[in-house]
């Protein structure tokens, strides 16, 4: 983390830790990049007990160096620049995320509220750093986020991996019909159905999209010779027609839907 990231980082933690309604605040993995990365953000997840000051209050708060500042879904993420750092405060509720921790862990009759949500917000809840803690709250969700069982991760994945094949069903259509924006969407979402599917498979939660690459390709059960299939599918500058794209999107489904 560069320095000034690090100075901005305490800064907003010193002034978010004094609100009584806030129980912990951790950092996305978004900061950890240099500032010139076009994917860098200060991202902070604030996780929220009690009241909290209003959106107005809020933004006097932060500073007179604040620009641009919005606050968006009902106050829920504050959005504002430092100089040239863009910075995202988002709020949640402690009560709701128990509540969608438990469902995950021990309520699986409930299981179809969260499946559409995607576990995204729980590998930030798992793995973002912790910057302040005012009690035990964080530790206890990721130590119940450790024990997610198997007909949850069987739930999700048979939820994804059906959306995988429907887009996939999508990609024959569109290369029979020659319909190339048709065919960039649909490769869109069985890009991304694929990975959260190999994701499901191996009990992993789901990274941020910038992410995806890295951390599917090192999972450790993948079908044989998928890194070499998927890099050539994802190859764009290659010669192949829609055809052979569509066969061996065709290929790497059937491999995940046996593993």
């Amino acid at each position: 983390m560069k320095y000034k990231t690090k100075m901005q980082v305490e800064r907003f933690t010193e002034i978010l830790s004094k609100w009584e309604g806030v129980e912990c605040i951790t950092l996305n993995e978004a900061a950890l990049s240099d500032t010139l990365d076009p994917y860098f953000a200060l991202i902070l997840d604030v996780f929220c007990s009690g009241a909290i000051p209003k959106a107005d209050e809020r933004c006097r708060l932060y500073g007179d160096d604040v620009a641009a500042f919005e606050s968006a879904g009902q106050s829920e993420k504050d959005r504002f620049l430092i100089g040239d750092i863009p910075v995202r405060l988002e709020f949640k509720k402690t009560a709701k995320i128990n509540e969608l921790v438990d469902i995950a862990c021990s309520n699986q009759e409930s299981l179809w509220l969260i499946k559409d949500a995607g576990t995204y917000g729980f590998y930030r809840l798992a793995n973002c750093d912790i910057v302040f803690s005012r009690s035990n709250w964080i530790h206890d969700v990721r130590k119940k986020l450790e024990n997610t069982g198997g007909q949850f991760w069987n739930e999700m994945r048979n939820a994804v991996q059906s959306k995988m094949e429907h887009f996939l069903s999508d990609l024959g259509a569109a290369c029979f019909q020659n319909d190339k924006f048709h065919y960039l969407i649909a490769s869109a979402g069985f890009i991304k159905t694929a990975c959260l599917t190999l994701f499901c498979i191996n009990k992993r939660f789901e990274p941020s999209h910038r992410a995806y690459f890295k951390q599917v390709s090192e999972l450790p059960t993948l079908p044989e010779s998928f890194a070499a299939e998927f890099q050539t599918f994802l190859d764009t500058s290659t010669e192949a027609d829609l055809d052979s794209r569509f066969y061996l999107a065709k290929l790497i489904a059937q491999k995940i839907v046996m593993l």
